[in-house]
């Protein structure tokens, strides 16, 4: 539980500032560093629990179903996620085929359950048993999530094959483009607005 809610700690430089009510669009910033204290609220707990959602469906949709279909002189490939990170994985490629799979498998995995777990309860204004692990970690794997950087690999792999076979797109590529759009948007800084929108769950044998 925070001791001064109505105040904030710039996570760059310690400096401490006092809350106030910020109009739509508006971001308040660090006088000493320039850093980004916290915006207006876009997204309330109930849009952004149905942006996580259809974040989980779109992953799933990313790894079951092929990402590129590839046509060469009658023979026919396709290749989901988990079958390039396996492929990458033999032989001396496995040093790519572990951080491939961790920053657009892992990663994304563990972002949408840990918001899901954390916005399902807030729904109730309470924070979920964990609440304080799950927010760290949130702001820790943030910068290690890569759907778009292995969106554009992928795209320049279309490029390049479709010079000599026929290269389709997989629904699981136009899945990874929808993911691209919505962690960014459901995993933002903003995500810290819950340790205020929400109340500390109450501690076993405390009295009401």
């Amino acid at each position: 539980m925070r001791t001064f809610p109505e105040l904030i700690v710039c996570e760059h430089c310690d400096s401490v500032y006092r809350r106030r009510a910020l109009a739509p669009g508006e971001t308040a910033r660090c006088a000493r560093c320039a850093a980004t204290l916290y915006g207006a609220r876009r997204i309330d707990v109930d849009r952004r629990l149905a942006l996580t959602l259809a974040a989980a469906i779109l992953f799933l949709i990313a790894n079951l179903y092929p990402v590129i279909r590839v046509s060469l002189r009658g023979l026919r490939n396709e290749a989901t996620l988990w079958e390039s990170a396996a492929a990458l994985a033999q032989g001396p490629m496995i040093l790519v085929a572990i951080p491939f799979a961790l920053a657009v498998i892992a990663v994304p995995f563990a972002q949408i359950v840990l918001l899901a777990w954390v916005l399902v309860h807030a729904r109730a204004g309470r924070r979920a048993p964990g609440f304080a692990p799950a927010m760290r970690a949130l702001a820790m794997l943030r910068p290690w999530s890569m759907v778009e950087v292995c969106l554009l690999g992928i795209l320049v792999s279309v490029v390049k094959l479709s010079s000599f076979s026929q290269v389709s797109p997989g629904a699981g590529l136009w899945a990874m483009a929808g993911l691209m759009l919505l962690l960014p948007l459901i995993a933002d800084r903003s995500i810290r607005r819950l340790w205020d929108w929400t109340e500390p769950a109450p501690r076993l044998g405390a009295k009401p």
